[in-house]
């Protein structure tokens, strides 16, 4: 009987190891800001990262989507993070987006990334070339073999035409020790809640979507890897914090607050707006790289609205 007692409780323990999350509350997808040339602008980086400590965001995610990683070079990205891991010091998490629709460059990315002293890795699929579901085991396997750190799975098939289905994920965390968690902006409710059905518990979820945060902590989520919390990094920590309080009423009141705002940043496709924004605020965030380029007029007067009636101060 104590044996049996002893294997329970060794078996639970290396499970809550396994599904320890890397972050709880709101972790800000950040953007890379540009000089006028074009040009990386790390002086301003290293401001927005303190914008974002002071006002208790959770982590800092370097070089995702919001990042603009795709049109950064090799050089640029690893430099990004790096300076990122730097400059916050420990003081919170640092994510850094090394997915790739090659392998191989993801690999080659995530072990530097792990040599600078990232937190953690968050791995988009493979986009263009796409994969079949087997194809998605393959390549994350491959490259959580080739680092220590724990992994966050990237689901956005909006963006990459490819979908990790549940069982997919769920196959991942559970035969995989460092694939710990998956962000989630499919924005499919019903497949997100299948998802941690068939987890049980093995697999951190994140919220991939501003509009669907308390939607998906009610799912058991841990929090959200944030596109607002670039211009509201207090309300957006707020959000879940409260709600991880039992504050369910709070979280739910800033989430139904922050719609307006959340639709304007996201009327043109990401970080278009959020990169309007911040320079709206006197930020500095400096021009995109083509293809992307500013906002329309009429969308651009719509997002000043909204920070406006959310409460953000304007320049």
């Amino acid at each position: 009987m104590f044996l049996n007692e002893e294997i329970l409780r060794v078996h639970i323990i290396i499970k809550e190891e396994k599904i320890m999350a890397i972050f709880t509350g709101a972790g800000v997808a950040i953007v890379t800001p540009m000089l006028p040339t074009g040009e990386v602008n790390y002086d301003k980086l290293g401001e927005l990262i303190e914008f974002q400590i002071e006002n208790h965001t959770d982590a800092i995610i370097i070089c995702g989507t919001t990042g603009e990683s795709s049109t950064l070079t090799h050089g640029e990205h690893l430099s990004a993070i790096k300076y990122t891991v730097d400059k916050v010091a420990k003081r919170v998490p640092v994510i850094a987006g090394t997915g790739s629709n090659c392998t191989e460059t993801a690999i080659m990315m995530s072990k530097e990334a792990e040599s600078y002293g990232a937190d953690a890795l968050l791995l988009v699929t493979p986009y263009y070339n796409k994969a079949t579901q087997n194809g998605l085991i393959a390549h994350f396997t491959a490259i959580a073999n080739a680092v220590s750190i724990p992994i966050i799975l990237y689901n956005v098939p909006s963006r990459t035409g490819c979908n990790i289905m549940p069982e997919t994920a769920v196959s991942l965390a559970r035969n995989v020790e460092n694939i710990v968690a998956i962000k989630e902006a499919s924005g499919n409710i019903s497949q997100i809640a299948k998802l941690m059905s068939l987890a049980d518990g093995c697999i951190d979820l994140y919220s991939g979507n501003d509009d669907q945060v308390v939607p998906l902590l009610s799912l058991g989520g841990k929090g959200v890897i944030s596109v607002l919390s670039n211009v509201a990094p207090q309300e957006t920590h707020d959000m879940v914090a409260k709600y991880l309080e039992g504050d369910v009423k709070g979280s739910c009141e800033i989430q139904l607050r922050a719609i307006e705002l959340v639709e304007a940043l996201f009327c043109e496709v990401n970080p278009i707006p959020v990169k309007a924004a911040l320079n709206l605020m006197g930020k500095d965030a400096g021009p995109l790289r083509l293809p992307l380029t500013d906002m329309e007029p009429a969308n651009l007067k719509r997002l000043e609205k909204a920070m406006i009636d959310f409460g953000i101060k304007l320049a």
